[in-house]
């Protein structure tokens, strides 16, 4: 349903050009709009209205125009004057708002069918009927963003993004949940991994500078048809999940690049327990002091290469040789061996893991 401020902006426009007042009056006998003062004096003559043949008609030296859409009648449009030219006015304006009924029904329509299509509520043929109905491409390439913010105010983002976000003619924005706002972007020929990143980094900054910092955006894969846009956001939403667990220094999560938070998030609790237990053999990496576990992240991220680590750390080389041994004898894994880096490496994703879904149940 058209919303009354933009009834009430619309006729405040019209009067503006043509210097007419005019009121809007609802079904119900409700003023949802108006340009002068005293409008509730014509409820009674506008139900009277409502309920004769007429289109339009004189009463009072007031211009009374019924405003239908689709065979509905919606509104009673009055304008103050008895003239040919103010009956042109008011006849444009009912025509005007006529028209906005329309382009807001067919928003409604196509925001309702969106949702739906992304949570999956659609059949096939459902989806074949509507999207023709509603003019959307069934084949596209298209791919699914979500922006999330951790403390949203009244889904305002959403509002947001709509006014700056330079959407295309094929693009959809929306939302599903209070927290999230969904973009569906069509992908034009040529474009690929580097404009989905590009995009990424536009919607992060459409928002306020002071809230970017506490926002979060993902996106799925391409996806050649509008039956498989669903597959794009739920591609999307494990991508914001595995992100928060295992890169939470990222703002930006493409789930093309989850690489092995991917698996490990799709496993079951107890089956990570099992893990776990077999690995340390009832011991922890959460017993694992500061020093250990920084020395253990940072010869993962040089690559295994003990001279490398020492320097970054700050360090002789044989005290991380040390460090290294000393680890070994606590967890049987020496990380100079590949097989027994990846094991622990693993390990302690998979205890990030569960830390991160132990939390989610309180």
């Amino acid at each position: 349903m058209i919303s009354n401020q933009v009834l009430q902006s619309t006729l405040e426009g019209m009067k503006l050009i043509s210097r007419v007042d005019m009121c809007i009056i609802d079904t119900e006998g409700i003023v949802a709009a108006s340009t002068f003062e005293h409008a509730e004096d014509f409820r009674e003559s506008a139900v009277s209205f409502m309920n004769s043949p007429a289109e339009s008609q004189v009463i009072s030296g007031y211009q009374f125009f019924k405003v239908v859409d689709d065979q509905q009648l919606e509104y009673i449009l009055i304008a103050s004057g008895s003239t040919d030219d103010v009956y042109m006015i008011a006849k444009m304006a009912a025509f005007q708002v006529q028209t906005l009924i329309v382009a807001y029904k067919e928003r409604f329509d196509k925001d309702n069918f969106i949702k739906n299509l992304l949570l999956d509520n659609l059949l096939l043929v459902d989806i074949f009927n509507r999207a023709k109905k509603l003019h959307i491409e069934l084949e596209a390439r298209r791919v699914v963003f979500i922006l999330e913010l951790e403390n949203e105010r009244e889904n305002s983002s959403l509002e947001l993004i709509k006014g700056t976000f330079d959407a295309r003619p094929g693009d959809f924005v929306t939302a599903v949940d209070e927290k999230s706002v969904i973009v569906i972007r069509e992908l034009i020929p040529g474009e690929g991994s580097a404009e989905m990143e590009a995009t990424a980094g536009i919607l992060l900054s459409a928002l306020p500078a002071d809230r970017r910092g506490e926002a979060l955006v993902s996106y799925g894969t391409v996806v050649g048809a509008l039956k498989e846009v669903s597959r794009s956001y739920k591609e999307a939403r494990m991508a914001l999940h595995v992100g928060k667990v295992f890169y939470p220094e990222r703002q930006i999560m493409a789930y093309s690049s989850l690489g092995i938070g991917r698996l490990i998030y799709q496993l079951p609790i107890p089956l990570c327990k099992m893990f776990i237990k077999e690995v340390f053999e009832g011991k922890s990496p959460d017993d694992f002091d500061e020093e250990t576990l920084s020395t253990i992240n940072k010869f993962f991220e040089n690559s295994l290469n003990v001279s490398e680590t020492s320097r970054q750390l700050y360090i002789h080389r044989n005290t991380l040789v040390y460090r290294l041994d000393k680890l070994q004898k606590q967890t049987g894994l020496d990380l100079r061996v590949f097989e027994d880096a990846i094991t622990l490496k693993i390990a302690l994703m998979v205890v990030k893991y569960m830390n991160y879904m132990e939390a989610q149940d309180y």
